[in-house]
C-alpha cells in the first residue's frame, strides 16, 4: 500500500517538523531556547531559595501559586511555539498550471508563452468587495489579513508577526496561546518580584538590607 504524502512533507518551507507533522518550529530556534532557559533559571532560583523561606515564614501557598503559574507559562509557550500558526498550503503543480490556464483564457491576446497571474483579484465576501493579493512564492491568492513570512517562507492566515522569542510565527491558530503566554509570563514576573522583595524585607528585619541581599540568593532573580 502506497504511503500517503502530506503537504508539509512536500512543501515544508523553512520550518522543522516533528511527531509526524504535529509539531512545527522555525529553523532559527536559538532565541526560543534562550527564552526557555531564562524562565527556568529564574524560576528555579526562586523555588530553590525564596519559596522555602517564604513558605516557612509567610504561607505554604506561595510555592503552590508559583508552581501553577510556572506550569501555565511553559504550557502556553510550548503550545505557541509548536503549533501551526495558520500556514496556508501552497498550490500544487497541477493547481498552479490550472491558474495559468485560467489566466490564458482571461487574456487570450496576451503575447508570450508565460502569463503570470494578476497581482490582485477582487472577490465578494458577505456582500463586501475584497481585494486578494497574489503570492508568487506560494502561488496562491492570499485571504484577507494573510501575509507571507520571509523567515519561515510560508503564507500565514491572520499573520501578526514572527516572534523569535517563541520560535514561531504568530497567526490565526496560535494567537490566543501567544496572548495567554504574554499575560501569564507578566503575572509570573510580578509574582516573583513581589515575593523576592518580601523575602528581602523579612530578612532585613534582623540585618540591614545590604546584608540581606548578600546572604539571600534572592538577589539573582531580583537583579534579572
Amino acid at each position: 500500500m502506497a504511503k500517503t504524502v502530506r503537504r508539509w512533507e512536500v512543501f515544508p518551507g523553512r520550518n522543522k517538523f516533528y511527531c509526524n507533522g504535529r509539531i512545527m518550529m522555525a529553523r532559527q530556534a536559538g532565541v526560543f531556547y534562550l527564552t526557555c532557559a531564562l524562565i527556568i533559571i529564574v524560576s528555579g532560583l526562586f523555588f530553590a531559595f525564596d519559596c522555602r523561606y517564604l513558605a516557612e515564614h509567610v504561607t505554604p501557598a506561595i510555592p503552590a501559586i508559583g508552581g501553577a503559574l510556572f506550569i501555565f507559562v511553559m504550557a502556553t509557550l510550548f503550545r505557541t511555539s509548536f503549533s501551526d500558526p495558520g500556514v496556508i498550503p501552497r498550490a500544487s503543480a497541477e493547481e498552479a498550471a490550472e491558474m495559468e490556464r485560467q489566466n490564458e483564457v482571461a487574456n487570450p491576446n496576451s503575447p508570450g508563452t508565460y502569463r503570470p497571474p494578476a497581482r490582485t483579484k477582487e472577490v465578494v465576501i458577505k456582500g463586501q468587495l475584497v481585494k486578494l493579493k497574489y503570492c508568487f512564492t506560494c502561488k496562491i491568492f492570499r485571504p484577507p489579513r494573510a501575509s507571507h513570512c520571509s523567515l519561515c517562507d510560508n503564507c500565514v492566515e491572520r499573520f501578526d508577526h514572527h516572534c523569535p522569542w517563541v520560535g514561531n510565527c504568530v497567526g490565526k491558530r496560535n494567537y490566543r496561546y501567544f496572548y495567554l503566554f504574554i499575560l501569564s509570563l507578566s503575572l509570573l514576573c510580578i509574582y516573583i518580584f513581589a515575593c523576592v522583595l518580601t523575602n528581602l524585607i523579612l530578612r532585613s528585619q534582623d540585618d540591614n538590607f545590604v546584608t540581606a541581599m548578600k546572604d539571600s540568593p534572592a538577589r539573582y532573580p531580583f537583579t534579572l
